[in-house]
């Protein structure tokens, strides 16, 4: 069984190498950085332990998605991931607005309809920053970010 330092790195060259042997679809630059930032996160929670059950969920009935769907213990958590290239302009996580709360929280309860939980969920928010001269990105977790009424 590989360890999850050896799964992530296999990803990126498998990544590498069919980027390298395929025509990719063409992303917009800030498309692709939101990609990259959603797989660090998606990598940063398996490492402190979250069971991530689903990626990029939508509702045939609401807009908007949910980037990742997993348990941190017996406490189900709808992710938010905000990958950003600078501080400059404004925090990522004040990117989850009123308007995108309210967006989340319905696809939320779509998923929560067609996958009943007993017990607590919650919304936490991934902030992905991708600065200087580093690949290295930095990543910021804020557990229970917002509620919902």
């Amino acid at each position: 069984m590989l360890s999850g330092s050896a799964v992530q790195t296999t990803v990126r060259i498998l990544d590498w190498i069919a980027h390298r042997l395929f025509t990719p679809e063409k992303l917009a630059p800030h498309l692709e950085t939101g990609r990259r930032g959603e797989e660090e996160a998606y990598f940063f929670l398996r490492r402190l332990g979250y069971i991530l059950v689903a990626r990029n969920f939508r509702s045939p009935r609401r807009r908007g998605e949910i980037d990742l769907i997993g348990w941190d213990g017996d406490v189900l958590c709808f992710i938010e991931v905000k990958t950003r290239t600078s501080h400059n302009v404004k925090p990522a996580e004040a990117a989850v607005d009123h308007s995108k709360q309210k967006e989340l929280a319905a696809v939320a309860r779509e998923f929560l309809r067609a996958c009943p939980t007993f017990g607590q969920w919650r919304f936490d928010i991934v902030t992905v920053y991708y600065e200087g001269w580093s690949d290295l990105p930095q990543i910021e977790l804020f557990k229970n970010a917002f509620s919902v009424s």
